[in-house]
This record gives C-alpha cells, structure tokens and sequence, in this order.
C-alpha cells in the first residue's frame, strides 16, 4: 500500500430486497426441478423478486436512504453517484441519473457502470481512485439488479438462482487507519458468449416487425463453463488482493464472495484456506443478486455483527463480460 494514498472509507451502508418471496417449491410447479436438487446444486433456497411495478431505482433509493442514514448525511451531501446494474429502468438516462433525480441528489454526478455481477467492486474501486484524486469527497456506490426482469422462466437451469435487491455504501476520505487497502479488476471479453443477453442492442435490436423473441432480451449462460472461470478467477483475485493489501489468509476476519452458487464459494474459501465459519453465505435466503450480491452480503454481515470496526474484510466477484475483481478493506 502507498503510504501517500488516501483511503477512501465505507462511512454508511444500507440493503433493500422486496417483500415478494419466490421459493423453491415455487419452481417445482413452474419447471421440471426439486428443491433438493436446487439447494445440492446451488445451495439457494429461496430469492426476492420485485412486485408489478417496482422498478430497480426503487430498490437503490430504499437502500440508499438506510445508507445515507448510517452515515448521518443528507442527500445533498454526496458528490458521486456511481450505479452498477445490467438491469437499470431504461437505455436512457442512467440508473444513477434516475435515483439523482428519485432522491434530490442535488450536488451529485451520476453514471452507470455495467460489469455485472462484479460491478460493485469496480465501483468501489472508481471511488478510492476519485477521492485519492481529490475530485470528490462523497460518493455513493450502489449494486442494484432486477433479473427477475431478464430472467427466463421457462429455463429451468438460470430460472432458479437470480433474485433481486440492492446494497448501497458511501464512501469517503478515511481520518484512521481503516478503508480500502487495495483493489484488482479483471475482465476477458474473449469469454463473452458464457454469460450474455443477445438481444436489445444494436447488434440485435428490438424486432420493428413485433417479432422480436423475448427470450434474446433473457440471460444465457453456459452454466458448466462458467463454474469453471468462477472458481479459477475468483480464487486468484481474492489472493491477488489480499497479497496486494499486505495481508496474509490468516488475517481476514471475513471473507464476503459474490453470492453465485454454494460451490463456487467453498472453493473460493478453500483457494484461501478460510473456513468457512470466516465467509458470509445468505445466498440461501436471496440467490444471486449479480451487483447487488455482494454489498447486500455486506450490509446484512454489519447488522448482524459479523463485521466489527478494525476487521480485515475481503470481497470477491465474478460475472458477465466477463469481469471479476476482488477489494480488500479494514472496517
């Protein structure tokens, strides 16, 4: 770590899933599966999915509020607005301009960051790199998803793990010794084709005729290869990151992985020989939220008093691009 650098800190911290519940037995009458197969697989047993109506930039500003309140700030506080979402209300304005507006983020920059479900640690990285930089001084890191608005539910092998909600942190110029200790993001869009949605850019628009199949605006996943990056990429980075952080394995008092699949998990933790009684697991309870994943692991670790100020925490994702990253962060 440059001794020079300045720290950017998670000052506040907030979560928001909808009150819809979307079980396993739910699935059992919609596709041809079990639970028992579901939870073997992928270790999910039920997920939140939005009401008719509830956008994404509803979820953001109800955690965003909790977020703003752990913090002790006020919406005109905040001078960055940074969104990480494939599932954002519209093409156009930016998530992150719609939860502005949503919230009278009055002095605020927005933008949208697009890395899926490693997006919150590519924002969080933009905000150590713009408060080290002097250029702002507050900034809110949001990870929102709505897939149960790309998912398709009539593919009984992505139908069961995606699940909606949002995590929010503020970050801000560390006065201690806490913050973020370091930062890796990595992508390889040679590998695009595992994870994608096909349809609704300019590549394949939507159908002018009122053809257009539903299905190419869906997630399409090769589910068999992907396992496979997740675990090499995910176990990499988190090493990379801790090595980079000067610490060692032994050290994290948590370790707070994208919650993708059970397994993928385990064998991140095992990559770093933390037990599992040091990794936070609620992908039981929420499925995989993509960007929102790992700051709703996060808020929901800190409520419950896993996270205590002065722990070294380690968070590690992968997704769609496909990109992964990993931060490493004294509480």
């Amino acid at each position: 770590m440059n001794p020079k650098m300045i720290r950017a800190k998670i000052i506040g911290i907030g979560s928001y899933v909808p009150e819809k519940v979307l079980t396993n037995a739910d699935f059992e009458k919609m596709v041809n599966t079990s639970d028992e197969w579901i939870i073997t697989r992928t270790g999910i047993s039920e997920r939140r999915v939005c009401a008719d109506g509830e956008d994404t930039s509803d979820m953001c500003v109800r955690g965003a509020e909790r977020a703003l309140e752990s913090a002790g700030l006020k919406p005109a506080d905040i001078d960055l607005v940074v969104a990480a979402t494939v599932t954002p209300d519209f093409r156009l304005p930016s998530l992150a301009c719609v939860i502005q507006k949503k919230m009278g983020l009055i002095n605020a920059a927005a933008m949208d960051v697009a890395a899926a479900c490693a997006g919150f640690i590519y924002g969080l990285s933009m905000a150590q790199a713009f408060i080290n930089a002097g250029t702002f001084k507050r900034i809110m890191v949001i990870g929102a998803e709505r897939l149960s608005s790309i998912t398709d539910y009539s593919d009984r092998n992505t139908c069961v793990l995606f699940g909606d909600g949002a995590g929010v942190a503020i970050l801000a110029a560390s006065d201690d010794d806490s913050g973020i200790l370091a930062t890796y993001l990595k992508s390889d869009g040679t590998l695009d084709s595992l994870l994608n949605i096909p349809g609704g850019g300019t590549h394949l628009p939507f159908g002018r005729n009122g053809n257009f199949d539903h299905r190419l605006t869906c997630l399409h996943m090769n589910g068999n290869e992907i396992f496979k990056h997740a675990v090499r990429f995910m176990g990499d980075a988190a090493l990379k990151v801790v090595d980079d952080a000067g610490l060692t394995p032994d050290q994290v008092d948590l370790l707070v992985p994208h919650q993708a699949n059970i397994r993928i998990i385990k064998a991140t933790a095992r990559r770093l020989g933390i037990p599992m009684e040091r990794v936070y697991v609620n992908i039981d309870k929420f499925g995989n939220t993509s960007s929102a994943s790992v700051p709703l692991a996060l808020d929901h670790a800190v409520r419950e008093g896993r996270i205590k100020k002065g722990d070294n925490i380690v968070s590690v994702a992968f997704g769609g691009g496909l990109t992964w990253g990993a931060v490493a962060i004294r509480w």
